[in-house]
């Protein structure tokens, strides 16, 4: 029996979740989250996570599992998929894998780069060091350490900095070496389909603001009270969330309401416009 999959991509507030539940209850279908910030738990508002009413139309899988103490990289995403996929191998049952996260869909067809787990000291050491950096500071940076990923690297922001010097420190090994090693994706034999949803600019841009808002006041404030009590490293990818920050700032009393959705939603449409750039290559 050839397996069969459907790819949901799309930047954020494109209405990927909609279009899931729809193909889901079409093909008696499991949808699995292929979004980095919808694994965690407590960021249910702000991470853009199908609500109670979502999860009760169709079964739905990795959406709020990590705590956000955890940093939960993309290979430990695909070993959890890799569970999934062998639990429902004899079903007749459709995957669908939906979300904004350009990197997991990568992994699923292309396949991904199993670098040995990098201490968390080293990547905090080079998290440090860096943390002031510009933009020509941190490719300067990184042509010193790692010339080989400056031609990898489309922007060296600051994460994807930290991960390259952190692999060549730890393994003595670029990550372009790492990453030229021969890969096959999870879905490897898989009849796949792919859907790219691409609203009009503007169209998303009234829809992150609008959405924006209509999470302040559906709780979203409460879920960052409930995040800064962890005391977590302000490093982790949780606490990187889009929201979390102007939020923060807004208690702190640092800016107004005003200024936090002004902030998160330019934050919000900054990071859209990146998705929309990556998955056109990718489709």
């Amino acid at each position: 029996m050839v397996r069969s999959a459907i790819l949901i991509a799309g930047a954020s507030a494109s209405g990927k979740s909609s279009l899931a539940i729809k193909k889901a209850k079409e093909n008696n279908g499991l949808i699995i989250n292929t979004d980095s910030m919808q694994v965690y738990s407590v960021l249910n508002l702000l991470s853009a996570r199908p609500q109670s009413d979502e999860l009760a139309k169709a079964e739905h899988a990795l959406y709020g599992t990590i705590h956000p103490s955890i940093r939960f990289s993309t290979g430990e995403w695909l070993r959890e998929v890799e569970k999934i996929i062998a639990k429902v191998a004899k079903e007749k049952r459709k995957l669908i894998f939906v979300g904004g996260t350009g990197l997991y869909f990568k992994a699923l067809t292309d396949g991904f780069t199993q670098v040995p787990d990098v201490p968390q000291e080293i990547v905090s050491e080079i998290e440090n060091e860096i943390s002031d950096f510009d933009r020509q500071q941190r490719l300067d940076y990184l042509h010193k350490h790692d010339p080989k990923m400056v031609e990898r690297l489309n922007e060296p922001d600051r994460q994807r900095v930290v991960r390259a010097i952190s692999v060549i420190k730890h393994t003595k090994k670029s990550l372009a070496d790492w990453q030229n090693e021969k890969q096959v994706g999870l879905l490897e034999g898989f009849e796949v389909e792919k859907i790219l949803l691409n609203p009009d600019k503007e169209i998303l841009s009234q829809r992150i603001e609008q959405r924006f808002e209509s999470m302040i006041d559906q709780g979203a404030v409460e879920e960052v009270k409930e995040l800064l009590k962890l005391n977590l490293d302000a490093t982790l990818p949780a606490m990187k969330a889009i929201g979390v920050k102007e939020i923060a700032q807004w208690l702190n009393g640092e800016i107004d309401k005003a200024r936090a959705v002004e902030l998160a939603v330019i934050a919000t449409r900054q990071y859209t416009k990146r998705q929309r750039t990556w998955f056109r290559r990718w489709l």
